[in-house]
């Protein structure tokens, strides 16, 4: 497997991306945001000065984070929006050589609602033909969105959207409803999850998490230490010879959609590199013990 992570938890700035990808003697970041603007939002200089110091920095991108369809897009939003964004993605990964977009299936609407389903399903083929004709893919990502609510819906995209792949978070489904399952809809399982999709999963996000007793906010945690069966997940993918992207978001210091805990940079910097050193002592761990058995 191949090391990456959400450098915008790191530091806002590119210099500070790059600096953490090589402290941590990684190659790979996963773009997202530089300065709070994404990857695909930014103007066509400010683009053009990334690429150039990425490459001379001889730092790859593994992905990038878009926007399109996220959890802050209703599926009643301007289809024109996510159009834009495609557009724009396209070239920019082109030029970068990187492979994945991470999409997801837009906003979910209050669970009993009318979710739109069909709609969905038509702009995530019309998203997905789109990278593909251009030679990439779009991985839709388990989150806040429709094919969240369950592993189930995961799979009914992966039925309804012709050659989607999926980017696996271990730690979104630790603070999800399973709406696949009878009221009262117990907490989503990450392993049981992971198990059902594993066949379309092309890249995966690396978070952990635990959902305290009565609170409907997770608590962010070291790898290993929360509730997303995160060792068991990373044995699985050693033992059936994974050889893609693990990239780590660590929600620890910084959330990128809570913009207000994002105060202490230094700090941030600190905690991402602690973050993906004890990522990396923990596949070492698991790599060794199956080497051991």
């Amino acid at each position: 497997m191949i090391f990456s992570g959400f450098t915008d938890e790191a530091s806002d700035s590119l210099e500070g991306q790059i600096q953490a990808t090589q402290t941590l003697g990684w190659q790979y970041l996963s773009a997202r945001t530089f300065r709070g603007q994404n990857i695909h939002e930014l103007s066509d200089y400010n683009f053009e000065v990334i690429c150039e110091k990425l490459t001379v920095s001889n730092i790859k991108v593994a992905e990038f984070g878009t926007l399109i369809g996220n959890w802050a897009k209703e599926i009643k939003s301007d289809w024109s929006v996510t159009l834009a964004e495609v557009e724009r993605c396209i070239p920019r990964m082109q030029k970068l050589s990187v492979k994945y977009a991470r999409i997801m299936s837009y906003a979910q609407e209050p669970w009993g609602n009318e979710q739109y389903e069909q709609e969905r399903f038509r702009r995530l083929r019309a998203i997905t033909e789109r990278f593909a004709d251009a030679g990439l893919m779009a991985l839709h990502e388990n989150c806040m969105n429709w094919g969240g609510f369950s592993s189930e819906h995961s799979l009914r995209l992966l039925e309804e959207v012709p050659d989607l792949k999926l980017v696996f978070d271990t730690g979104n489904p630790v603070f999800q409803r399973d709406r696949s399952k009878p009221e009262p809809h117990p907490w989503q399982d990450s392993l049981e999850f992971y198990h059902k999709v594993k066949e379309a999963v092309v890249h995966v996000h690396i978070k952990d998490a635990t959902m305290p007793v009565d609170e409907e906010e997770p608590h962010y945690t070291f790898p290993g230490k929360g509730d997303a069966h995160l060792e068991a997940i990373i044995e699985e993918l050693i033992k059936s010879n994974y050889k893609g992207f693990v990239a780590i978001e660590p929600h620890i210091a910084k959330v990128f959609h809570n913009p207000d805990e994002n105060k202490d940079e230094s700090r941030a910097y600190d905690l991402y590199i602690d973050y993906g050193r004890q990522f990396e002592k923990l596949v070492m761990q698991i790599q060794t013990r199956l080497a051991r058995d």
